[in-house]
C-alpha cells in the first residue's frame, strides 16, 4: 500500500502554521514592536534632529529600518536626519567624505551601533580602520608604545575615541625622553596637538635651513626657546623677530649708536669678529684714511657725532697756520695729504700766462698766503728804463703771457699811428724822457722849409708842433 503522508505540510499543518503567525504578527502590533527590540536605544541628548534630540525618543522602529521590501535602506534613513553628515560624504576633504571614499560600502552602523543602552557610545570602530590623518594627525609615527607593543585606541583615548586627554602626549613621551620632554612642556604648554600633527612638522627631520632664517654660527648652538619664547601654535613660531637687535640689544656694546642692523658688522659665526664697512657711512674711507685705526677718530668708543671735517683731526699740522681756513680739502686729498692742487683762479690773484709756472714759494714767502699785496712792483721792481714815469701800474703796457714786447694801454694824447705805419719806438720821439717829446726826430730834414713857411704865415712858436697838429696831421694835409 502506497504511503501518502505529507508530515506538516499536510492541510491541517499549513492551517496551523499560517494561524501561529497572525498571532505573532497580531502580538507584535499590540505590543509596539517591543518583542522584537535588540535593546534600549542611546538617550544621550544632541542637536534636534527629525523632531527628537536623541535616538531614545524615536517612537516607531520604521523610522530607522526599512522594510525588506523597501527601496530605501537603513544608512538612507540616517542620512535623512543627519543632513550634515550626509553632506560631508560627498567632500573628499571631510571625515565622513574619506571614509567614504575608502570604503564605498561601509554602513553607518558598523562605526555607529545602536540598541546598547541609554548611556552606551554611539561610535565604536571594532575591527574598521579609521583615517586618523583626516583630523590632522598622522599614527604613522605612533605604531608602537614605549614598550613596543602595537598602539590601540584606548592608548590615547582612554575615556572614548570621541576625547582626547591634553597629558597624553605628555605622560607617554616623559618615559621616552626624561629630560627634554619636562623643559618642552615647561616652554611651550601641554597642548602638544597645535603644533604636532604626527608626521612630524617639527619632528627629527625638521630643517631651520628651509626658512629665510638659517641657524649658522652661534645661532647652531641657540635652544629653540631663546627665539621662539612662548609660542603655542605655528604661527607664533613663524612670527618670532628676525632682526639681531631684538636678541642682542641688552649686550649691544655701542649703546644703539650704530642702529639696529648688527649684520652690516657682525657676523653669527664670530660675534666679536666686526667687520665695518665705512662706505656705508657718510664719511669714506678713502686713500690714507683706510689705513687709520678706528680709535683714532672714535676716541673712547665714541662714534655717533665723530666730527667728519678734515680741520678736526688734522689742524696740529696745518702749516697754513689757520691762513687758507678749515676746508682743507679745497686743495688736499686722502690719497697724498703733500701733493696738494690749489686752484688759484677760485682767488683774488688768477694765475695767468707766465704766472701759471711760477713756484707758490716765490709770491708766498715764509709761507705767508693771506694778506699778500697783489700790485705788481711787489713782485716786479720798477725798471730803470722807465725812471719812474710809468707808476706802477704795469698791466696798462705789460701783461702776463710776456713782460716784453710792452704794449701801451693809456691815454695817449698823440696818435700812436703816426709816421711810418705806425711802427714808430717810443724813443723816436721820447729821446731824453717819457715826459717830454719832440717832433724833430723824424722832421729835422724839412725843419728850415717848416720855420720859413710858418714865419710866412705868422707862426713864430712852430716849435710846439702838437698845438697845432694835435691829431699828427698838417693842416694843408702835407708831411
Amino acid at each position: 500500500m502506497k504511503n501518502t503522508k505529507l508530515g506538516c505540510f499536510t492541510a491541517t499543518g499549513i492551517l496551523a502554521t499560517l494561524v501561529t503567525l497572525i498571532a505573532i504578527v497580531g502580538m507584535a502590533f499590540a505590543s509596539g514592536s517591543r518583542m522584537f527590540t535588540a535593546g534600549k536605544l542611546n538617550a544621550q541628548a544632541g542637536d534636534a534632529l527629525g523632531g527628537v534630540a536623541s535616538h531614545a525618543q524615536i517612537a516607531q522602529c520604521s523610522a530607522c529600518h526599512a522594510a525588506p521590501w523597501a527601496a530605501s535602506r537603513m544608512a538612507d534613513r540616517c542620512a535623512a536626519c543627519h543632513t550634515d553628515i550626509a553632506a560631508q560624504m560627498f567632500d573628499v576633504a571631510k571625515l565622513h567624505g574619506m571614509i567614504t571614499q575608502k570604503s564605498p560600502t561601509l554602513a553607518c552602523r558598523a562605526c555607529h551601533p545602536e540598541h546598547r543602552g541609554p548611556s552606551a557610545p554611539l561610535t565604536d570602530l571594532g575591527s574598521n580602520t579609521f583615517p586618523h590623518e583626516a583630523l590632522g594627525f598622522s599614527l604613522n609615527g605612533h605604531q608602537l608604545t614605549v614598550t613596543r607593543a602595537a598602539f590601540t585606541c584606548s592608548d590615547c583615548h582612554k575615556d572614548g575615541i570621541q576625547t582626547f586627554a591634553s597629558d597624553t602626549c605628555d605622560s607617554c613621551h616623559r618615559q621616552i625622553d626624561p629630560v627634554f620632554a619636562p623643559a618642552h612642556v615647561e616652554a611651550y604648554g601641554t597642548a602638544c596637538l597645535d603644533c604636532h600633527d604626527g608626521v612630524d612638522r617639527f619632528g627629527k627631520t625638521f630643517s631651520h635651513a628651509s626658512f629665510t632664517f638659517k641657524l649658522e654660527g652661534g645661532h647652531a648652538k641657540a635652544t629653540c626657546v631663546k627665539c621662539h619664547t612662548g609660542a603655542r601654535a605655528p604661527a607664533d613660531f613663524a612670527a618670532a623677530p628676525q632682526d639681531c637687535n631684538t636678541c642682542h640689544s641688552a649686550r649691544d656694546a655701542h649703546k644703539g649708536q650704530f642702529g639696529t642692523d648688527c649684520g652690516a658688522c657682525h657676523d653669527p659665526s664670530d660675534w666679536k669678529k666686526a667687520t665695518f664697512d665705512h662706505n656705508l657711512s657718510a664719511f669714506k674711507l678713502e686713500g690714507k684714511h683706510a689705513d687709520v685705526k678706528c680709535e683714532q677718530c672714535h676716541v673712547n668708543n665714541v662714534f655717533k657725532g665723530t666730527p667728519t671735517d678734515c680741520y678736526s683731526c688734522h689742524k696740529q699740522n696745518d702749516k697754513h697756520n689757520g691762513q687758507f681756513g678749515t676746508d682743507c680739502s679745497a686743495c688736499h686729498t686722502p690719497n697724498k695729504w703733500d701733493d696738494a692742487a690749489f686752484d688759484h683762479s677760485k682767488s683774488n690773484f688768477p694765475l695767468t700766462g707766465a704766472h701759471v709756472k711760477v713756484a707758490c714759494e716765490r709770491c708766498h714767502q715764509n709761507n705767508q698766503f693771506k694778506g699778500l699785496d697783489l700790485a705788481c712792483v711787489a713782485c716786479h721792481a720798477e725798471p730803470a728804463a722807465h725812471a719812474g714815469q710809468f707808476g706802477t701800474d704795469c698791466v696798462a703796457c705789460h701783461s702776463t703771457d710776456a713782460w716784453k714786447p710792452a704794449s701801451f694801454n693809456g691815454k695817449h694824447t698823440f696818435p700812436l699811428n703816426h709816421g711810418e705805419g705806425g711802427t714808430v719806438s717810443c724813443a723816436t720821439c721820447h729821446p731824453a724822457n717819457y715826459t717830454t717829446y719832440t717832433c724833430y726826430g723824424c722832421h729835422e730834414h724839412t725843419e728850415a722849409r717848416i720855420a720859413s713857411k710858418h714865419r710866412e704865415e705868422g707862426i713864430s712858436n712852430f716849435q710846439n708842433c702838437v698845438e697845432c697838429h694835435a691829431d699828427g696831421r698838417t693842416r694843408e694835409g702835407g708831411d
